[in-house]
């Protein structure tokens, strides 16, 4: 059995054969043209990892040089210094030429570069990217074109060099004390992504609920610079310091597509709401946890390194437990559902909030709604996607705000039509695969965070059998089914058959059951006063999946908004 191959780490360059994450720092080594590259020792490193891989799965004499004698073979190609490499078949050099190729492609290529307050960096960084990716494609087509002996006649411009790029920098902010190891990790200032980004990890469900410990896991924090970041998170009106290890850039950089990134001037001397620790080596029980502290009023999450919290369902989940929870002592209650404002064809504006947990169908009564309405509708303007807020303004008004700029979406129930539309701007994880994800960009922050009106919210109910869509008379019995949280499960997490979730909701309402209940019952007596519709639609995803039932609940949804 073969060992599993270690990461390399240079000042330069990053990489993990386990994670399939690779980290190009631009500010220690920047490579300006292929005889650089050619003589890198980023590229040597690549070599060795690639070898070792393909040694044991094939005999070609190629493949079973040494490291070295393969990067002088490539640039004896470069220099047409034909008596170094006229030995090896030309058929096997170029199918390995191919391979190394797509092996490095087959990483999470991250760059980054250190701002150092420099304005010129800002403004160019993606074109110091680009220029490094042109590199590659060079590269490999030298090599290949000098083997083949003629010039190709189709060219393939993709992401050879990497998938994104980050500013980096660091930014003072007032650690308390016991946090002050936080202070040396780099803040992620500006995202570069190349959709469409298909991406990979080792798992792809949640399991389990996250719970409170008794001691601050900041005492257990003590990342190096180089193998640590920070992406600075606008969660609603929350402030979150999300700190990452690097093999967890998937997840890290996968949240620009979903949360706002803080700038500078946010960050400066501003103490966060949330903080999240992701990929620290040890927690208890090697599960995810978070702590109050009170002292500093910080809510602080933990979650562990290991194989099963690569899927991005914990780190947004976490992020969105810490900011609900602070929400709930913040009196505002959080909304496990997604929100839209639809302008219909006969004048009217109205804005609808879908409740339920992962699977009860909210996403597909809006997709069902869009499918039926025909020209009815003239417009879906997403203001959340699956976490939302309701709280009180100085009015005693009720208002609902979003907390996401995008949206995680399961790609199983979405129609083709759906996700493929919004490709070239989506973050794709582990698509081949059962509850394969896409994560796209849905509203600015700026119209997230407003405080919207609600005209109806209605509960995803994808366990019974009924069509349609059902008005609560009062707000008992409409409290008694969003305070039960019934579903049945559709395997997006770890349950199966019918389950029952406080509020629907296991990120916060559940590990605040005392505090949340005083703030539902608040929220449903202003919504029986104000005559808001509140009801169930049936959703059928757990009962038979039929499309055609989804559709005749999603019209008695479409005639009640449009003739009420």
């Amino acid at each position: 059995m073969l060992k599993p191959l270690k990461a390399i780490d240079s000042d330069s360059f990053y990489i993990n054969p386990d994670s399939r994450v690779s980290v190009l720092n631009y500010s220690e080594g920047y490579i300006q043209n292929i005889f650089q590259l050619v003589n890198s020792k980023g590229l040597l490193n690549l070599v060795k990892l690639y070898l070792a891989e393909q040694q044991s799965n094939s005999k070609d004499d190629i493949v079973q040089e040494d490291p070295e004698q393969y990067v002088n073979v490539l640039k004896a190609i470069l220099t047409d210094n034909t008596a170094v490499y006229e030995k090896y078949d030309k058929d096997l050099i170029l199918q390995s030429i191919e391979d190394l190729y797509s092996y490095y492609r087959q990483y999470f290529r991250v760059s980054v570069i250190n701002k150092h307050n420099n304005a010129v960096i800002k403004g160019g960084f993606m074109d110091i990217d680009n220029n490094f990716n042109e590199l590659v494609i060079d590269l490999y087509r030298a090599v290949e074109e000098k083997v083949q002996g003629f010039s190709n006649h189709t060219y393939r411009q993709i992401n050879a060099g990497t998938n994104a790029c980050a500013i980096t920098q660091s930014i003072d902010w007032p650690a308390p004390a016991g946090y002050e190891n936080l202070k040396s990790i780099r803040f992620l200032d500006t995202l570069m992504l190349r959709p469409p980004m298909m991406m990979h990890t080792k798992s792809n469900k949640r399991e389990g609920l996250f719970d409170a410990v008794p001691d601050n896991p900041i005492k257990k924090f003590n990342g190096k610079s180089n193998e640590w970041y920070c992406f600075p998170a606008k969660i609603g009106e929350s402030l979150s310091y999300i700190y990452f290890h690097r093999d967890y850039f998937v997840s890290g950089i996968a949240l620009g597509n979903l949360f706002e990134v803080a700038s500078e001037e946010e960050v400066r001397g501003k103490k966060p709401d949330e903080i999240l620790l992701f990929g620290l080596p040890e927690t208890e029980g090697d599960v995810c946890h978070y702590y109050h502290d009170e002292a500093n009023d910080i809510w602080v999450g933990e979650v562990p390194y290991n194989d099963k919290t690569t899927y991005f369902g914990y780190m947004k989940k976490m992020c969105l437990t810490l900011h609900n929870l602070h929400m709930i002592y913040e009196n505002r209650l959080p909304i496990h559902g997604s929100m839209v404002k639809i302008s219909f064809s006969n004048g009217k504006t109205k804005t609808v909030v879908f409740f339920g947990d992962s699977g009860a169908g909210k996403s597909e009564s809006i997709e069902a709604l869009q499918e039926i309405a025909d020209d009815k509708i003239i417009n879906i303007e997403t203001i959340f996607d699956d976490m939302g807020s309701f709280a009180f303004d100085k009015d005693g008004n009720l208002y609902a705000q979003g907390t996401e700029t995008g949206a995680f979406v399961r790609l199983d129930d979405l129609s083709s039509s759906v996700a493929f539309n919004n490709m070239d701007r989506g973050i794709y994880l582990n698509p081949e695969l059962k509850n394969a994800r896409v994560i796209l960009p849905a509203n600015t922050y700026k119209r997230v965070v407003q405080h919207h009106t609600i005209d109806m919210w209605v509960y995803a109910n994808n366990y019974d059998s009924e069509i349609g869509l059902h008005q609560f008379p009062d707000e008992d019995a409409a409290k008694a089914t969003f305070i039960a949280g019934k579903r049945k499960a559709l395997g997006t997490t770890d349950e199966v058959g019918m389950s029952t979730t406080f509020f629907a909701n296991p990120f916060g309402p559940v590990q605040e059951e005392e505090r949340t209940r005083p703030i539902i019952d608040k929220v449903f007596n202003k919504l029986y006063q104000d005559n808001i519709y509140v009801g169930e639609i049936y959703t059928h995803l757990g009962y038979d999946k039929s499309k055609d039932s989804l559709q005749e609940s999603a019209k008695e949804l479409l005639d009640q908004l449009m003739n009420n």
